[in-house]
């Protein structure tokens, strides 16, 4: 097995925001019920004329720039003929040899340092629509909402060699999509989803080995899965004296295999054409570089600013650099309580783990960067304590409101009348004489121990730093 290397190449769809489809005026909202969102263009019917929406081009651009591609000035549509009962028309309207973007790259992070993986293209087409496959009567129905709607397919070169360095590649690119807004990047609902193409050759070959490719994948872990099975299957049947076939595979993530589909299409089965119905696509320099100069700033210069401006750890500036939404919310949020380094724990630590055990995206956090600012600062006031401010999150996770307005609806308000604090430290004092002696014999836990046992006591609403200040007070005088 350690013979070989993998070899992989993706072809990743991502649908553009845009409030409109490609060549007509149909909206592209998610989640309307079946064939309410159609017209007699995007459902294909004869004698119509599709449109192109400039929002499409614009919004291809800004992905190739922000990729560093090279934009052509000089492109044109074509058509890809295939028949699917989705695809009304019977053939897709793609780019084929002249696409909108091309020769860009992007830098991932692999355990021998930075990567660039190259992108060879990046061009605009339409989505087909959706079959609902109705299992119980044994049918299936057209749902054509989808069919039109926008769609970039960004092609890398094969220069991937693990699943790891796939996943890498495909959460710095979702990144990226999300930071210039061109696409909400929602994998569960197919706004960005891979083609992958997988194969294998023996170490120190030049030659690529036969391809396989698994199709319309919109998961992190089921692509990791799935290449990792996939390459290990190919491996075993060359081991065998078996052969690989270029064919596209189905991924099924119950049985963790793939199974066979249908014999992989080469270019000429789809008979490309120039699509009669549009006109040449031809960009200006100034349209060009006014979308460049119009660039958002992108993951790599906001972690970069992170470590210097801020000092957050490599780690750190990684993980809220990685994300739009939590780079938004730390930077609002630290603008607001002015403490980035309490901001940025509360996002690396409580607010991770909450993401992580919900399985929510940052782009599903329900509460605002205010609200999280106002947090850090009745902490820092010392209105309320750490511990009750995990509380706090939690109910802002469960039903987002200003933390002042929960702390009084919950009775949280931190303890700090010195009167009330001398009496529960006296309390414990009383309860625990082992403390105060193990104390005394050096055993500084001892006062940890005495401090929990008040915070216990309270609920955690105690002033933490009045408490040591008092305890240690206390057992010095005894």
């Amino acid at each position: 097995m350690s013979d070989y290397e993998v070899v992989i190449g993706l072809e990743v769809h991502a649908e553009l925001s845009t409030k409109t489809k490609i060549f007509c005026s149909c909206p592209t909202s998610f989640g309307s019920e079946p064939n309410t969102q159609v017209c007699p263009v995007c459902m294909g019917m004869p004698g119509t004329l599709p449109v192109l929406n400039e929002k499409v081009v614009e919004y291809a651009v800004k992905a190739g720039l922000a990729t560093n591609c090279g934009i052509s000035k000089d492109s044109k549509n074509d058509r890809k003929n295939y028949f699917y009962p989705d695809t009304p028309r019977a053939y897709q309207i793609t780019q084929d040899d002249k696409p909108l973007c091309e020769n860009g790259y992007i830098e991932i992070d692999t355990n021998e340092g930075k990567k660039k993986v190259r992108i060879l293209r990046i061009h605009i087409e339409d989505d087909a629509g959706k079959l609902n496959h109705d299992e119980l009567r044994g049918g299936s129905l057209v749902d054509l909402n989808r069919a039109g709607v926008p769609l970039i397919e960004i092609v890398s070169e094969p220069d991937l060699r693990s699943a790891k360095e796939v996943e890498e590649y495909l959460r710095k690119l979702k990144s990226i999509l999300e930071y210039i807004e061109v696409s909400d990047c929602k994998m569960e609902e197919g706004s960005l989803r891979a083609d992958v193409n997988v194969s294998v050759r023996k170490i120190g070959t030049k030659e690529f080995g036969t391809r396989t490719e698994m199709k319309n994948m919109n998961s992190f872990r089921s692509i990791v899965r799935a290449i990792e099975y996939e390459s290990n299957r190919q491996i075993e049947v060359l081991e065998n004296g078996g052969k690989i076939y270029q064919e596209t595979l189905r991924w099924d993530e119950v049985s963790g295999k793939t199974f066979s589909m249908r014999n992989k299409e080469d270019a000429q089965d789809y008979r490309y054409f120039p699509e009669p119905d549009l006109v040449a696509i031809k960009l200006s320099d100034e349209y060009i570089e006014n979308i460049k100069n119009n660039l958002p700033e992108l993951p790599e210069s906001r972690k970069q600013r992170y470590l210097e401006e801020c000092k957050l750890s490599e780690k750190d500036a990684n993980i809220i650099s990685s994300s739009k939404y939590l780079a938004d919310l730390f930077e609002q949020a630290s603008k607001i309580c002015n403490n980035y380094k309490a901001v940025n724990n509360w996002i690396i630590s409580d607010i991770s783990r909450i993401l992580n055990e919900k399985e929510m995206e940052p782009k599903d956090i329900p509460f605002t960067s205010k609200e999280l600012a106002n947090l850090v600062i009745l902490i820092d006031k010392g209105t309320i304590s750490s511990s009750i401010g995990k509380k706090v999150l939690d109910e802002l996770f469960e039903n987002p409101r200003n933390p002042e307005e929960i702390i009084k609806e919950k009775g949280w308000i931190q303890i700090s009348d010195e009167k009330a604090i001398k009496e529960i430290v006296l309390n414990i004092l009383e309860a625990n004489p082992q403390s105060i002696a193990d104390f005394k014999a050096g055993k500084d836990r001892a006062l940890g121990f005495l401090v929990g046992q008040a915070m216990k006591q309270t609920k955690g609403k105690a002033n933490p730093k009045m408490l040591n200040e008092m305890f240690l007070e206390e057992l010095k005088n005894r």
